[in-house]
């Protein structure tokens, strides 16, 4: 094996040791002008937007969908890219229905949406069987409390195209009062599935069953989620856009971007997007997940947070933080203090790049929590040069495999590099920043004293493009073998562009920027 590392290690004395439980579903604008269709330069092939010089006209009127209440007529609403047609969603989708592109039309998430009705922990004859199709080019806006929830038993096929993506944003970002740091403008997206779970609400129930289940909180009504099924199908969504989310709901609880709660391997999730939540980008609780290009830009709490059980496999991951903002890039526990419930978390990550730039946070990466944890072909870069890199918590995250308590052992690191001036830090529980250097030299191809390269903020360069690569495919057969590591090298470069947003913190090359409409 090879390893690189510095010297430099921080103790517990030095840094607070801030936390965010895995009984969170949900945890802890102003005015500027609009450019659209006028992104920096980017790696070639560099996208070449058409220029919109007409301002969009609103729709006559709204379509008729197969759900018996329908869309209601909300009127017009106006911005920097023109008059918008609104059409209302019903408070509940009671039949399968279409929302179809149209020019100068906006859909309007009023209040909680549910797709269907709950149909319990188990498929049965209760299931409504309710499935929304969002068609490419969509954009839905929301604002306060609006959120959309598709409920276990139901699904949502919302998929968008790299010319056409589907956009899940706020009023604001309609009327073109946002700006960069624009931040919890509504609620988000939430996915209920059927596949297993811990940390059960029911006293006395049985982890990863029929009878443990969890409450998306925050909700006034029940919003339930986990069941038994590891093969449970929410549906699909693929090149979406989520932006501004992040409301808060009820007391301190806010909704991230995307919430996948107890969803299953059926479930297709694939370029996806978070810009600017106010609370995590992404947090998975329980489930079997499987996710391909996901891009998470700008979130105020933690990048991807992953709890309660969840087996995840993720290639092609980028976080890059807001200068400034946020706290974690990674947040990963299994089960909240109860370290020894089965499912334990298992998440194995290929090809990420991380860029961490809020300079408030107490480590970039925290795993805790006794949660397995793979990441290998990735990078991470400290840009505020005040952020540790690693941290590890608790001795059950440590412990040595054991197949009767489903544990894999100690997170396992191959082909990671990582630039930060502070590489890692002690963790609670006795986990100490030299133990964790241990865990992270006893991979293949590590390096914690890296010098990056990159350009564009996640483009690899010549010293990302050397390190030696590892193969994925050992783990499962959703990863690919990449030719190098990192999110977005040669090869592998176009997958950002297009269906993306730009800000000034993380351009993509993309025909829009993120406080401003896409107009096709």
């Amino acid at each position: 094996m090879t390893n690189f590392h510095r010297s430099l290690v921080l103790g517990c004395s030095a840094l607070a040791l801030a936390s965010c439980g895995a009984d969170e579903i949900v945890s802890p604008g102003t005015g500027g002008n609009i450019t659209i269709n006028n992104p920096p330069a980017t790696p070639a092939p560099t996208p070449t937007p058409t220029p919109t010089s007409a301002l969009v006209t609103p729709a006559a009127g709204c379509p008729t969908i197969s759900d018996p209440v329908g869309l209601t007529d909300s009127g017009t609403i106006s911005g920097p890219t023109g008059e918008y047609r609104v059409c209302t969603l019903p408070a509940r989708f009671d039949a399968s229905s279409t929302l179809p592109y149209i020019d100068g039309l906006l859909y309007r998430i009023n209040g909680r949406v549910d797709v269907g009705t709950d149909g319990g922990p188990t498929a049965s004859s209760a299931d409504t069987d309710v499935e929304l199709t969002i068609e490419p080019g969509v954009i839905l806006f929301s604002q306060g409390s609006g959120w959309l929830n598709v409920n276990r038993g139901n699904t949502i096929q919302a998929n968008g195209t790299a010319d056409r993506p589907i956009v899940f944003t706020s009023r604001d970002n309609v009327q073109g009062l946002n700006t960069d740091n624009s931040s919890g403008q509504w609620g988000g997206v939430v996915l209920s599935g059927r596949a297993p779970i811990t940390d059960c609400i029911a006293p006395g129930a049985t982890p990863g069953t029929v009878a443990c289940e969890r409450q998306v909180e925050g909700a006034a009504q029940p919003a339930l989620f986990g069941g038994a099924t590891p093969g449970d199908s929410s549906g699909s969504m693929t090149y979406v856009q989520i932006r501004y989310s992040g409301f808060v709901l009820s007391g301190d609880n806010e909704l991230q971007s995307l919430t996948p709660s107890g969803i299953g391997s059926g479930t297709t999730l694939r370029n996806i997007m978070s810009f600017n939540s106010s609370d995590d980008g992404v947090e998975f609780f329980g489930g079997r997940v499987n996710f391909r290009n996901l891009v998470i830009v700008g979130a105020e709490d933690d990048g991807l947070d992953s709890d309660t059980g969840v087996k995840l496999n993720a290639q092609n991951v980028i976080v890059i933080q807001r200068p400034g903002v946020g706290d974690t890039i990674i947040e990963a526990d299994s089960n909240n203090g109860l370290e020894d419930q089965t499912p334990r978390q298992n998440t194995k990550i290929s090809n990420a790049t991380f860029i961490a730039n809020s300079g408030t946070g107490d480590q970039a990466i925290r795993i805790r929590g006794g949660t397995d944890y793979t990441i290998v072909n990735s990078i991470l870069v400290d840009q505020s040069g005040a952020t540790p890199c690693l941290r590890i918590d608790l001795p059950e995250t440590i412990r040595a495999a054991d197949a009767s308590l489903d544990e894999a052992g100690p997170p396992v690191f191959n082909s990671f590099v990582m630039d930060c001036a502070v590489d890692f830090r002690d963790g609670s529980g006795g986990v100490t920043a030299a133990q964790t250097q241990s865990f992270f030299d006893a991979g293949s191809n590590t390096d914690s004293n890296f010098t990056n390269t990159l350009t564009m903020t996640y483009v690899n360069g010549t010293n990302e493009n050397a390190v030696t690569v590892f193969d994925p495919t050992v783990f499962s057969s959703f990863f690919t073998l990449p030719t190098n590591i990192g999110a977005v090298y040669p090869g592998n470069e176009t997958w950002v562009q297009g269906w993306t947003c730009n800000s000034s913190f993380a351009n993509f090359g993309s025909v829009s920027d993120c406080t401003s409409l896409p107009v096709y």
